[in-house]
């Protein structure tokens, strides 16, 4: 699986990127098939810039699945996205495996 972690106006500490290869490393145990995942960390508007916006698109061959969560820190929205983005490859492969 190829992974793009693309942090949006800002530089993203090692740490930051290696908590969040590890989590999307969990995603192959739920579908084996994905090509490529792509990672947009985005800070918060002036409002309120202490929300961190993660989002997580998933290439699957015939679809493309995309989330994005919204929390006060980075680790946390990617929890949450993880969250909802295995449900998403659970389902995918419920699909495939019925056709």
């Amino acid at each position: 699986m190829n992974v793009v972690i693309h942090p949006v106006h800002f530089d993203a500490s090692s740490q930051l990127v290696e908590f969040i290869n590890r989590k999307l490393q969990k995603l192959e145990t739920f579908f084996d098939r994905i090509v490529e995942t792509e990672v947009f960390l985005k800070l918060g508007t002036k409002q309120n810039i202490k929300d961190k916006t993660v989002e997580i698109k998933i290439h699957v061959p015939g679809k493309t699945l995309f989330v994005s969560k919204t929390a006060k820190t980075f680790e946390e929205s990617t929890d949450m996205a993880m969250h909802t983005i295995a449900g998403q490859l659970k389902k995918q492969k419920a699909r495939v495996k019925s056709h």
